[in-house]
């Protein structure tokens, strides 16, 4: 199988520069979006890629701003920026440079977010995504008990006087990100909003009709716990949206954290396959 491994740089519409992996061989017709969300890059969903490329699909992974191999950015940015720029940037050059009408997307926390945000925006490109798989996704649940209030309240405290969450330090990525990305998502778990500067994305989330599958993992403590992902999901409002945390106790090989669940040998031999049939199950 000859296979095809090449980025491809994009101009966003604020002129910053991001790269699109495709990952393809030549026999595939079959597309699909993925990118990674904050501290990452593709490597977090690069093995994910190979997999659907291996079962017949080309693969288009886009690397955020200043993330990965796409450049530094020369301005500040959040959650919004990177939906309504970077995302927006791939739509446009596969749907209307490569022509491609049937997309589905599969994003790893954050980058579900971003694409949320993006759909519920620019609404005309909603109806060349097929489906979407979400893993590890919440913008605005965590905020459901005391002890993840004054988790919450003590990380955006002492991520605003470093100016930076430092991912590598904390071992949670291989980025570290301003303080000036995270307050965005800090603000929407504290006060149970999902805003943008001129746009409330919560109402407007059960417009999105197309089916969602929420993938979330029982050792997630913080960033994504399996309750304020399938609150996230339950926003959305579709009785074809699936939810499932996995765990030793629902039956799979270990209890994944908020990487692992994407990201593992594990993660490949039993979960990668059930992306697969839920793919093949909404083209």
């Amino acid at each position: 199988m000859k296979r095809i491994n090449e980025p491809i740089e994009l101009i966003t519409p604020d002129k910053e520069k991001v790269v699109l992996w495709k990952i393809a061989n030549l026999t595939n017709e079959k597309n699909v979006f993925l990118t990674h969300g904050t501290f990452s890059d593709k490597k977090t969903v690069i093995g994910l890629a190979d997999f659907l490329v291996e079962n017949g699909y080309n693969c288009w992974v886009l690397e955020w701003r200043s993330h990965g191999n796409s450049p530094k950015s020369t301005t500040q940015f959040d959650f919004e920026t990177i939906a309504l720029n970077d995302i927006y940037s791939s739509f446009d050059y596969l749907v209307h440079k490569l022509k491609i009408t049937n997309l589905s997307c599969i994003t790893h926390s954050g980058g579900g977010i971003c694409l949320t945000m993006f759909l519920l925006q620019y609404t005309n490109f909603q109806q060349y995504v097929d489906s979407i798989v979400l893993f590890s996704c919440q913008a605005f649940s965590i905020n459901y008990s005391k002890l993840n209030y004054t988790k919450l309240l003590t990380a955006n405290f002492f991520s605003g006087l470093l100016g930076i969450v430092p991912g590598k330090r904390l071992k949670i990525g291989n980025h570290n990100e301003t303080y000036f990305t995270m307050r965005q998502w800090f603000n929407w778990n504290l006060k149970s909003k999902f805003k943008g500067k001129d746009f409330d994305y919560l109402p407007k989330m059960k417009t999105l009709r197309m089916p969602i599958y929420s993938i979330c993992s029982v050792n997630d403590k913080f960033i994504s716990p399996p309750k304020a992902c399938e609150t996230f999901l339950d926003a959305f409002d579709n009785e074809k949206n699936v939810f499932e945390c996995c765990s030793l106790l629902s039956g799979y090989l270990e209890d994944y954290n908020h990487s692992r669940i994407i990201l593992s040998k594990n993660s490949r031999k039993e979960i990668y396959p059930k992306v697969l049939n839920w793919l093949i199950s909404n083209e």
